[in-house]
Formats: C-alpha cells, structure tokens, sequence
C-alpha cells in the first residue's frame, strides 16, 4: 500500500552520520527527542525508514529560523520585529522543520543531509504563498500558528515538541546548578570550574546554548579540552573559548573536528597558528565542509591566489562566518562600484566585509563626497587603506577630519595617505604635529606620523638642520 498520511514525531535515537549540514548548528539541543517520518509504506519499503537524530533535527530549527528571519526582513521588517516575531513562533518552526521531512522524505530514507541552499528552496516559496494568501496578517499568522489570526487557541495539554524555548533553558540552566546528595554540582560543572569558568558564566552559556548542559564530560568536554590544550591554547584562554562556541563540546574529535582541521590545513590555514585561530575564532571548526568551499570559491573568484585565501583564513577565520550571497557579495559589488581593488581590500582587511553596507558604508562613503573628495579619490583612499571605513564617523573620522582642516596640508595628502585615520588624534596626531609646527619645518603627512620616535626625531632634526643652513647661506 502506498503511503497514505505522513506525520513526525520524537523518538530516542542514536546519531546518523553526518552529511553537509553546518555542523556547528547539528550540535544544538532539542531534549533527547527525534525526528520520524511514520508513513504507510509496503512491506519491502518499510525498512528503510530513518529516524532524523536530535542534534540534526535542532540543526534543521535553526536553518529554519534563519530562513524565516531572512524573509520577514526582506518584506521591510526591522532586525528587532522579525526576530520577536521569530521568538513567539515555535510551533510554526516546528511546522517548517516538519515541512522539510514532508518534501524531502527520500533524502532522509537514505541517511542524507540537506544543504543550506536545498532547505532555503523547501521553505521560501511556501513562505511566499502565505504572503500571498495572508498578506498583512502574516506576522500573526506565524505567531498563532496553527489557529488562525482573531480565533483563540485550542485550550489542552502541550506537546513536548511545543515547548517554549525559554521552558528549554530553565530546564537546562537548572540541570547545571542542581547539587546532588552530596550537596555536589554535576561533575561536567564541576570541572569546568576547575578550568577556570564561574557558575555564572555557564549558566550564561547554557541559555545561550542549552544543548551544553547536557554534554558528556568523559564522552564530550574532556577529550575536546586535551586537544585544545594539546594544540597549544593556554588553559587560562578556555574559558574565553568555551564562552564563544560552546558547541566545540559537542564535536566528535575523530569524525568532525579533526578532519576539519586536516581540511582547512589543506585550503591554507596554517597549522602551526592553530592555537590564536581557534582563540580568534572558535566557531570555524563548527562550519560545515560545504559552508566553507563556498566562502573559499568567493575569495577564489575575487582574484585571491590560493596563498592568499590561506592567509586570510589564518588570519582572520571569522570571514567563513559571513554569507556569502547576502553578505559578501553585495559588499564587493559596492565596493566595485568606487573603484576599489576587491583581491587588495580582502587580503588587507577582510573584516570590511562583514560592515553594513546601509549603516556603515555608505554613510562614510557620503562623509568624504560631501567634503569634497570625489568617486576615484575614495576608491583610492580605500584600496591603500582597508581599515578606513571600519572606524566610526562620530568618534573617529570626524574629530580627525576638524582637526586636519587645522593642519597645513591640502585635501590630497589624505588620499596619499589615508592611514591618517587610524592613528590616535591626542597620542600621536596632536602631539606630532605640534613639534612639526614648533620646529617651523615642513614634513609629509606620512613622515610626520608612520615613522617611528627615533626615526621622527632623526628626521626632524636633519629638517632643522638643512633649513638652518639654507638661511644661513642666504643671509651670507
């Protein structure tokens, strides 16, 4: 008999293998509960139902959420709605995830993961069709799923799959902090306060991340602490680590983290920085394989040579953590568009990439327009000096522009050397400039700032010297 209704369901199970899902989202929690797709199959079939693991389940969620949170702001949403709106829609997650296992039951029968551009294919087109049909009720829709916006909701017991996050945390925040018999904390607490992490600061994670308080200390936290402190991560910098990507406990060393490891190495990471990458960036060892050959083509197709992507990744990893699609190509596109060197700008400073192009770029972008600079002066100034547009224009760019119309210099001299910007106005730009001023010298703007003390003051004197001499000879 053919399949006649599929539901899901949670169900106890141990862990699939893994496929292209991120694996930093399959290490969530949902509390010891499964995903299954029960459905009337004929006998021959039947045997090849899967169960969808907990953690891939929760991994599903999160996709989810981030599917939805993309679409609610593209319909002119703010940041703050979109994710309160996110917060009072459980269920409808729920329904989301469900919908997945509906449309792609075959992927699952075979132990295969969806990838990120699959699951955002499933859901948007379905989330589109309920724009359509609900239109200005579609926030209250999602909020009061499954009854409809103006009907009061069924009164009756709460599934377990129902619960509200914030009921997953308590329940997660007391397991850390309940003592035993002895009066004892759970030995996982425990040891992690050996480590040097505070009672408060694991509950803090274990809100963030409630799956946390439900790691194996022998199976999960303890092997992953040795190997941290193997690579060369001073114990006193775990904590900091832990707090970042708490998930890193949740990892297989054998099945996920080692190997990716041994990937990145191959992409240019290098693997003697191992300890200040991980502490830079915990989380890179949690993205996917997928995840981070889509980010390393984008560099590829930027221009950067092979050395350079793993430089960059050695560098700064957190650029695998911006998307590519709604993150780093509208950058480079803007970017572009004043002329900039894309390969130069992402080797000098990748983290220009991660800014808002609305609040941060345009409007330095505007700053210096209006002050006269043109297209081409700025591309300039950028291209030479990355960092330019990831100062802030109240507390950086402009007090140091008012200051600048002060000096004797022209416009120009700022698109020569647009450095200017990241040096200290009152530690190092005043002060300088004022020995220039009482020595009566003339010096670049580069000379008189990129030079060390010793150097500045060599250079200095030798300016005194000539132009006392000059005088000299003239008055002879």
């Amino acid at each position: 008999m053919r399949a006649s209704s599929t539901s899901f369901h949670f169900l106890e199970f141990p862990s699939l293998s893994r496929g292209p899902v991120d694996i930093y989202r399959s290490q969530l929690f949902i509390p010891r509960k499964l995903f299954f797709c029960r459905a009337k199959f004929d006998g021959s079939f039947s045997s090849r139902v899967r169960v969808v693991p907990a953690t891939l389940l929760a991994a599903e969620k999160e996709e989810a959420k981030a599917v939805l949170n993309l679409f609610l702001k593209k319909q002119g949403l703010s940041n703050a709605v979109a994710s309160r709106t996110i917060n009072k829609s459980d269920i409808f997650i729920d329904h989301l995830v469900s919908r997945l296992h509906s449309v792609h039951k075959s992927r699952y029968l075979v132990g295969r993961e969806l990838t990120t551009l699959e699951i955002r294919d499933a859901l948007i087109p379905y989330l589109e069709s309920l724009r359509e049909e609900h239109g200005s009720i579609l926030v209250d829709l999602l909020e009061n799923f499954p009854s409809p916006p103006g009907k009061e909701k069924p009164i009756g017991p709460v599934s377990p799959s129902h619960l509200t996050l914030e009921s997953k945390k308590q329940r997660a925040v007391s397991r850390v902090s309940e003592t035993g018999p002895a009066g004892q904390l759970p030995p996982h607490i425990l040891y992690l306060i050996e480590l040097g992490m505070d009672l408060e600061q694991i509950k803090g994670i274990t809100r963030k991340f409630p799956a946390f308080a439900y790691y194996s200390l022998e199976r999960k936290i303890k092997p992953v602490v040795e190997f941290l402190l193997d690579l060369g991560i001073p114990k006193s910098d775990l904590p900091t680590v832990l707090t970042k990507r708490p998930q890193l406990c949740g990892i297989s060393l054998s099945e996920n983290l080692i190997p990716t490891m041994t990937f990145l190495e191959n992409l240019g990471v290098d693997k003697r920085q191992w300890a200040k990458v991980i502490y830079r960036f915990p989380a890179l060892l949690t993205y996917s394989r997928q995840k981070v050959e889509v980010t390393v083509d984008f560099l590829s197709e930027m221009g950067l040579s092979a050395e350079s992507i793993g430089k960059i990744l050695t560098r700064y990893p957190n650029i695998i953590s911006y998307n590519v699609d709604d993150k780093l190509r509208p950058t480079a596109e803007y970017f572009c568009s004043l002329g900039v060197d894309i390969a130069s700008l992402l080797h000098r400073c990748p983290q220009t990439f991660g800014l808002s192009i609305e609040a941060n770029l345009k409007p330095v972008t505007k700053f210096f327009l209006e002050r006269g600079f043109s297209i081409e002066d700025i591309g300039t100034m950028i291209t030479r000096y990355g960092a330019l547009y990831t100062f802030s224009l109240a507390e950086n760019v402009i007090p140091k522009w008012e200051f600048f119309l002060t000096m004797d210099y022209p416009k120009q001299e700022l698109v020569k050397f647009p450095q200017y910007f990241g040096y200290s106005l009152e530690a190092r730009i005043k002060p300088r400039y004022a020995l220039v001023k009482e020595a009566g010298v003339k010096l670049l703007l580069n000379q008189v700032l990129s030079l060390s003390y010793h150097n500045f003051d060599k250079t200095l004197k030798t300016k005194m010297k000539k132009m006392n001499s000059s005088r000299a000879s003239n008055d002879t």
